[in-house]
């Protein structure tokens, strides 16, 4: 049971951390571009493709 006065405060501080963690990479808007990451991996880099032949 004294664990528990412990325990539910750090919980309780760690969730906040967290909610504010999100709503900072909201504001900054990190989840604008969810699709992009996804479509550049598959582009081939041509300048790299001109380094290696030369």
């Amino acid at each position: 049971m004294t664990n528990l006065i412990l325990l539910i405060p750090v919980a309780l501080f760690l969730g906040g951390l967290g909610l504010l963690a999100f709503i900072w990479a909201l504001r900054h808007n990190q989840f604008e571009d969810l699709d992009g990451a996804a479509v550049r991996i598959l582009e081939d880099d041509e300048d790299e493709l001109v380094d290696e032949k030369q």
